[in-house]
């Protein structure tokens, strides 16, 4: 199994995080496990170049997937995500506030959506996958989306960047979670200015956002660390206490941390001797 990460070109690096990148095949006879997939700080695109998968939502039990492309905002419950056995996915993470300058589209309309990319992006979206799979090397793979996004810069409209994306852009790479009014402050806006900004562009109030953020960074840390206690892990990002730490798992996974980490253990990866590590 390979789970890796690539860095943007420098063209595309005020737009895109992280490119990711996962591949397998399971030979075993059978279905792989379901992987419940927690909320994240993060808008996506993603390319199925070979098998694809079908999407269950937690708690709202909507059901959809197999598509080729999907294009999703901010989740805000556990998606249930069951996978083929030939799996190739190359994933756009865009940076804050990206996916609304490129699209326009409000994200608020976008939360809790999986949608077929192919209805928001180019025609040219429909030959991603087999050039994909044309390729020779995993960094081939990773220019062939590139060279796709930078033919939608070209093509669109791109509105300005914001002094709200900028200040959200510092977020990633730490365990501490500022609060909303360090941000408001650092985007050179009052706190109501901020929250109407954020909630256009992030699709979720930003308290919503950074408790997500807060979660995902001990999500990674406990599985980077199975061993740490939660106590170090919730004071290491930001949390008041446990208690403060269990009650965002649970509202977020619907779980406490144990119950839900039990869960993950049972994720496809885990078959592979890997963790979900992002």
């Amino acid at each position: 199994m390979v789970l890796q990460e690539y860095k943007p070109s420098p063209a595309l690096s005020a737009y895109i995080r992280t490119f990711r990148l996962v591949q397998y095949e399971y030979k075993v006879d059978g279905s792989l496990p379901v992987k419940a997939y927690p909320p994240r700080p993060e808008h996506c695109l993603s390319f199925y170049a070979r098998d694809v998968e079908q999407v269950e939502y937690d708690y709202s039990r909507v059901k959809t997937g197999n598509m080729r492309t999907v294009l999703f905002g901010q989740q805000t419950e556990v998606s249930n995500r069951l996978v083929g056995n030939v799996f190739l996915l190359i994933q756009v993470v865009f940076k804050p506030g990206a996916l609304f300058r490129l699209t326009g589209i409000p994200s608020g309309e976008l939360t809790n959506q999986y949608i077929d990319a192919e209805t928001v992006f180019s025609t040219n979206i429909k030959f991603v996958n087999d050039q994909i799979n044309d390729c020779a090397t995993y960094v081939q793979m990773i220019g062939v989306v590139e060279q796709f996004l930078l033919g939608e810069l070209a093509r669109k409209a791109i509105r300005p960047v914001h002094a709200l994306d900028c200040a959200l852009g510092t977020l990633f790479g730490n365990d501490a979670v500022p609060g909303v009014d360090w941000l408001a402050g650092r985007s050179c806006l009052s706190v109501r200015q901020f929250e109407r900004a954020f909630n256009e562009r992030m699709g979720v109030s930003p308290k919503f956002y950074l408790k997500v953020l807060r979660f995902e960074n001990a999500f990674r840390l406990r599985n980077k660390y199975p061993n740490a206690d939660w106590l170090s892990i919730a004071l290491q990002c930001g949390f008041y206490d446990y208690q403060h730490l269990a009650k965002d798992y649970k509202t977020l996974t619907g779980y406490g941390p144990n119950a839900f980490h039990q869960i993950d253990l049972s994720g496809p990866e885990r078959l592979f001797g890997e963790a979900d590590t992002y």
